[in-house]
């Protein structure tokens, strides 16, 4: 496969909000041994930018265990949450500022055996629909955090491959902020689609 299919580095590069919404529809792809592939469309993301957003790690500032953010742009920003799931976020825009898009779903269309061996869930739908099942799926955890996703070499990266017209696209608050203030609560930078669609669409390109 052509590293050039991979999404790189400038389209991370850019506001973190339009990453998001341009992420849908993206392929996620971890490369196990002999080449394996687990992939999913991605589905559904979160956009979470700068100190000033009360909903965003970087509100208290740099620590251990969010200084990916500040780095590079296109680098995984892994994180423990509630003592028991790893989610996945990718990081945005310029180094030294502090922006992510956490990948919230996926729909599975490579590798689901080992996704259902992982997960014991027999439901398709119900295998990456959440990023906490999604980082259980992949197997990702801590030791990810910092993985470039834009490096030639890298096992986990993001295939450009459809082009998401605004129409199927829906925005909402993001999910979980309940004791963040207000506007941070309910800003709409939660984008979604619906799986279906694009399990219609990737079928139409075997």
């Amino acid at each position: 496969m052509s590293f050039s299919k991979y999404l790189t580095r400038e389209f991370f590069l850019q506001p973190t909000l339009k990453v998001a919404k341009d992420l849908l529809g993206q392929r996620l792809v971890l490369l196990e041994g002999n080449e394996r592939r687990l992939a999913g469309i991605i589905t559904e993301t979160e956009a979470y930018i700068g100190k000033e957003d009360l909903g965003c790690h970087a509100r208290t500032g740099k620590t251990k265990r969010n200084e990916v953010m500040w780095g590079p742009p296109g680098h995984a920003y892994v994180y423990f949450t509630y003592g028991m799931h790893w989610m996945l976020n990718v990081v945005t825009e310029r180094e030294g500022f502090p922006a992510a898009v956490l990948i919230r779903g996926l729909w599975p269309v490579e590798g689901e055996d080992d996704m259902h061996r992982r997960r014991s869930i027999h439901q398709l739908r119900d295998l990456t629909n959440g990023p906490a099942k999604l980082c259980q799926a992949f197997g990702l955890d801590g030791n990810w955090n910092g993985e470039d996703l834009c490096s030639s070499d890298s096992r986990l990266f993001v295939e450009k491959r459809l082009a998401i017209p605004d129409q199927l696209v829906t925005s909402g608050p993001r999910v979980g902020l309940n004791t963040v203030p207000e506007p941070w609560k309910s800003m709409p930078w939660r984008f979604q689609l619906d799986p279906a669609l694009l399990q219609l669409n990737e079928d139409s390109k075997q």
